[in-house]
């Protein structure tokens, strides 16, 4: 048996390559949308790709089935909870998927969702009678539990799911061998739970000492606990939870109706009506220089995260990228069903240099900066994005707290009168707030290069938690 973990940093996600070698025959389990590397690796290891298996209806990322079925023939398989709209086979509680000398079977665990069921991995020639592995999907991670609360929006409880979860936890995976290994469908990172190890294998023996959601409690006290403290839900959750049950088009019929060339002239039309400009440069280079009203969500960093939580998956987006990455922001808003990319600026911004009345450029503030102008009578007010917990380990003092993903619903709370320097922990979150505000009009605004890193690293103040 070959058993390979391959895994997405930038959606903090795993998938699984499963192989028989006896019968060349293989599996993956949860891929990703782009799913190139697993025809190269299965063509590199000479063997078929015959199923393919999702452990539930993923609310973070558009899985890759329908595009390994389309390129391969491969079959679907769900647990027998599940209703999609394409073709499938249901698996019940306790059946199993025979891959030669490999066994797959079927534990119905809901609790994440209604229909999550977790998979059971046998390699018989060496042991037909315990699991070698168990793949956890969103039902247990390392450090963690899968978070009971996301399909309130479809009239399901979190706590309903929450008392599910328990028992799927209690009655099914803690009943495994200490020695069974957790391959999770998540690490540190994802917004699924809210203390992901970043650690991606564990086992069952260690989760069961040193997860804080297995250790004993009553199903009361546990729900209690699972459902409180939970990350703010990505707005797209909901939209790729949706369309992972849908017959919908695949990555390749998206890009190839939104990777086309635009000149300038379609770009700012667009721009002016339709489309958001989506400008996916770095934060220096977007300062440097960008077209006017462009949100900037830079590759180098959570893009995928951040455009499903501020963008409206349903809205129309032009890209504007440094020649040559464009599909690479494209096949990444794929990833989370964002498919309405209507083209990019070809060339890249450059091709558009020369309107300077379309243009816009985002002053910068070095740390020293910053502070030598918070010691005067007009000074400027520090609007830091980052998160609660962030705030609480230390902030500038007197600075305003605006979590990114509530800034537009709060901009009343920003004042346009009075010089704002946006900050966050590194420099990437406020590049993307600072435009969002220049977006709605405030002319200003600094970002603050580094951002609390650089600050700290300057042995500047900050504001330390009590006690």
């Amino acid at each position: 048996m070959i058993l390979e973990q391959h895994y997405l940093a930038c959606l903090a996600q795993a998938s699984y390559l499963i192989v028989d070698e006896g019968t060349r025959t293989a599996a993956v389990v949860d891929p990703r949308r782009d799913v190139e590397l697993y025809l190269e690796r299965a063509a590199e290891l000479g063997v078929e790709l015959r199923y393919v298996l999702l452990t539930h209806f993923h609310a973070d990322f558009v899985s890759g089935h329908l595009e390994l079925a389309a390129r391969t023939g491969a079959e679907i398989l769900l647990g027998a909870a599940a209703a999609p709209e394409y073709a499938h086979r249901g698996l019940a509680d306790g059946e199993t998927l025979e891959l030669g000398a490999v066994r797959l079977v079927a534990l119905a665990t809901p609790g994440h969702t209604p229909e999550s069921t977790c998979y059971l991995v046998y390699d018989t020639d060496r042991d037909a009678e315990v699991p070698h592995a168990v793949l956890t999907g969103d039902t247990l991670f390392i450090g963690d539990v899968g978070r009971p609360d996301l399909m309130s929006s479809v009239g399901v409880t979190a706590e309903e799911l929450g008392r599910q979860l328990y028992d799927s936890l209690h009655d099914k995976l803690l009943s495994l061998p200490d020695e069974t290994l957790v391959y999770p469908g998540h690490g540190a990172g994802s917004m699924c739970g809210k203390n992901l190890s970043t650690d991606t294998v564990s086992t069952i023996g260690a989760q069961r000492r040193f997860n804080y959601a297995l250790q004993p409690m009553t199903r009361d006290a546990f729900v209690r606990l699972v459902t409180a403290g939970q990350p703010e839900a990505p707005k797209y959750f909901g939209h790729d939870a949706r369309i992972n049950k849908l017959r919908r088009a695949t990555l390749e019929e998206s890009l190839e109706r939104g990777l086309v060339p635009l000149p300038p002239e379609r770009v700012l039309e667009l721009g002016d009506g339709e489309a958001r400009l989506l400008d996916v440069r770095s934060p220096a280079d977007f300062a440097a220089g960008h077209l006017a009203g462009s949100t900037n969500i830079p590759l180098e960093g959570s893009f995928a995260t951040w455009a499903g939580t501020l963008l409206d998956p349903g809205q129309a987006v032009v890209i504007v990228a440094d020649p040559g990455r464009e599909r690479e922001a494209a096949v990444r808003l794929g990833r989370i069903g964002m498919d309405h990319v209507l083209g990019f600026l070809e060339g890249g911004y450059r091709a558009a240099a020369d309107r300077p009345q379309r243009q816009a450029t985002l002053v910068r503030r070095q740390p020293a900066e910053l502070a030598a102008s918070l010691a005067r009578a007009d000074a400027p007010l520090v609007l830091d994005v980052r998160g609660p917990g962030e705030w609480d380990a230390g902030h500038i003092e007197d600075a305003l707290l605006v979590p990114l993903a509530q800034l537009e619903q709060r901009l009343d709370e920003v004042p346009a009168d009075r010089d704002v320097v946006v900050q966050c922990k590194s420099g990437y979150r406020s590049s993307v707030a600072a435009s969002l505000l220049a977006r709605h009009g405030r002319t200003r605004i600094a970002d603050l290069v580094g951002g609390i890193d650089a600050w700290r690293a300057a042995e500047l103040p900050v504001v330390a938690p009590v006690g």
